[in-house]
């Protein structure tokens, strides 16, 4: 007898039968042929199709319970879809089995095809998804290690104190100036050509010749070494901008994205100067003041308002010595489309930073601050500054900082102010 594998077919018949009685297996086969023969003629004879292989071996599955019988018929079909469901309506006819009364219903004709169709596209799935996090990263891996080790071949030695540096110091108007070869490594890889490294606390000829020619970026570690390379720099070359790594990091162990985030947020030389006045050299130029260094500050400013009889002057007779000391100034005025519409973009960039961009009249980044430093630049620079616009709350003592280094403008996230300023303008988020 003909044999056709549930895989070679391309239909599947499944049907269920109830008899009630107890039949077994072979009966129910019978009766399917038996019942069945001369029914469809001779090109459907179910005997005729199994030798020619047109259908495969009739499947049937019985459970005797309670004095009952159930299974189910799997009938195996390479015939056309039409021939395939007249052998399935046939099935229905069988009425008994032996001297029992029998009941078949075809439940559906499985098309084997579809199946093996979606068989296909899981398994694809699968397999393309177990490429992408298997085969995909480890040649982006590849790739990024010889980029990385070419970049780092790249290292040469520059001028005659053989200093590491990047092979586009040269090419470069811009030349990044570091602490020592491990940092120009990193640079390099991170992508950028034009470093040279100090190799040294002390400034070689080499860089300080380099600064006549070039702008300089003086990029250090975040620690007091930092601070003492940018203040022998500061003395000794002319440095157009300087940065730092984060407090307690230096530069070689800074992620791509932190070389960037520092190289964007440097400073101007002339600001720094300021910073290293108002900071001890102990100390970042990157830290606020302690609270040992305010208390000092508020004893100073106490010392300043007393008498020449050593008694402390009363408030209201301090105000007229500050209004004679400075020049009056005229109400502020509102900011105009233009200058609002500058604010908003800077406040936009500075969402989740905690930082403070300062501006000059026009509207120029002087400047980009930690909130933490904010108050001591203000300080330091205590004029020259048009505006202010920071990613945290305005506060009374902010305003009043702002206020004494004669800043026109205060944009914050939201305010926590009292009263209105005749001088400073405070706007917040919301009214951008």
């Amino acid at each position: 007898m003909g044999k056709i594998s549930l895989v070679s077919s391309k239909y599947i018949v499944n049907a269920t039968i109830e008899i009630d009685g107890v039949v077994d297996r072979p009966d129910v086969i019978g009766a399917i042929f038996g019942q069945t023969e001369g029914l469809l003629g001779s090109e459907l004879e179910l005997r005729e199709l199994q030798r020619s292989g047109r259908i495969g071996r009739i499947e049937v599955n019985t459970e005797n319970r309670g004095g009952k019988t159930q299974g189910s018929i799997v009938i195996p079909s390479s015939l056309d879809k039409a021939e395939t469901a007249i052998i399935g309506a046939a099935l229905e006819i069988i009425q008994r089995i032996g001297p029992c009364n029998a009941r078949v219903r075809v439940q559906n004709i499985e098309d084997v095809r579809i199946s093996k169709r979606n068989f296909v596209l899981q398994r694809a799935k699968e397999l393309l998804r177990t490429m992408m996090d298997t085969m995909m990263p480890d040649s982006t891996e590849l790739a990024e290690e010889v980029i990385n080790s070419v970049r780092s071949m790249e290292c040469v030695e520059y001028g005659r104190d053989r200093l590491p540096a990047g092979p586009g110091v040269d090419e470069s108007e811009e030349v990044i100036v570091v602490e020592g070869r491990a940092d120009v490594i990193t640079l390099l890889k991170a992508g950028f050509k034009n470093v040279i490294a100090l190799n040294g606390t002390s400034v070689p000829p080499t860089v300080i010749e380099l600064s006549h020619k070039k702008d300089i970026i003086l990029f250090v570690d975040g620690d007091r070494g930092g601070n003492l390379i940018i203040r022998d720099m500061l003395t000794q070359a002319e440095v157009d901008f300087v940065t730092k790594a984060p407090d307690g990091k230096e530069v070689e162990e800074l992620a791509k994205k932190e070389i960037h985030k520092a190289l964007r947020s440097k400073i101007t030389a002339e600001q720094a100067k300021h910073e290293l006045e108002s900071v001890d050299t102990s100390q970042s130029i990157r830290k606020p003041m302690i609270a040992g260094d305010r208390r000092e500050e508020r004893r100073d400013d106490r010392r300043d308002r007393r008498r020449p009889d050593g008694r402390p002057e009363a408030g209201p007779s301090a105000r007229p010595m500050r209004s004679e000391q400075a020049p009056p100034r005229a109400a502020t005025a509102e900011a105009t489309p233009e200058e609002k519409n500058r604010f908003r973009e800077m406040m936009e960039e500075l969402i989740g930073t905690k930082g403070a961009y300062l501006l000059d009249n026009k509207l120029t980044i002087l400047g980009k601050v930690p909130l933490s430093e904010l108050a001591t630049t203000i300080k330091s620079l205590n004029s020259g500054i048009y505006a202010v616009v920071l990613d945290g709350n305005i506060d009374e003592e902010l305003a009043s900082l702002a206020e004494r280094a004669n800043v026109r403008h205060i944009i914050g996230m939201d305010s926590n102010l009292n009263g209105e300023s005749q001088t400073l303008h405070v706007m917040t988020a919301a009214d951008l």
